[in-house]
């Protein structure tokens, strides 16, 4: 696997989620959640600045529904990402506060024993859990058709 400075955008992103999958403490789930968080440079402010350029873009266009197109991106950068921006952050200050273990997941030394041949095949670790199924994490609604005049 790449590092993950060098991956797409979106690579990098997902790479969070395999940071919080991996970790073992309640610290690192929090620093990964402070990259999504953070107020000057986290993910979801960017996307914020994401959502409200292309609000703008499309506020003057000239079709009769690009005001309702740019309406809704607005209302999404402004009300709907606050909302899991502010749960998110909720999250991250709780895990970081806790300073805790996770009482099911431990980190893999990745040692071998004297007479084991392979860490990969004999490292302790209990399995990575069950990945859910994962759906988009943000839907756009399409914007209602517009009648066309003939």
């Amino acid at each position: 696997m790449r590092e993950a400075h060098h991956l797409p955008l979106g690579s990098q992103v997902a790479h969070l989620a395999e940071r919080i999958r991996e970790a073992t403490t309640s610290d690192e789930v929090a620093d990964a959640l402070t990259e999504l968080t953070a107020s000057h440079d986290g993910v979801l402010i960017a996307l914020g600045e994401v959502l409200t350029a292309t609000a703008a873009f499309y506020q003057d266009l000239g079709q009769a529904s690009d005001p309702y197109t740019a309406k809704r991106l607005q209302y999404l950068a402004e009300h709907r990402l606050g909302v899991i921006w502010s749960d998110l952050a909720h999250i991250r200050d709780d895990l970081a506060d806790r300073h805790q273990e996770h009482p099911q997941r431990r980190a893999c030394t990745a040692e071998v024993g004297p007479d084991e041949r392979e860490a990969s095949a004999v490292c302790a670790c209990p399995p990575p859990p069950p990945r859910l199924a994962t759906s988009p994490a943000i839907t756009l609604a399409a914007p209602a058709p517009a009648h066309r005049r003939r």
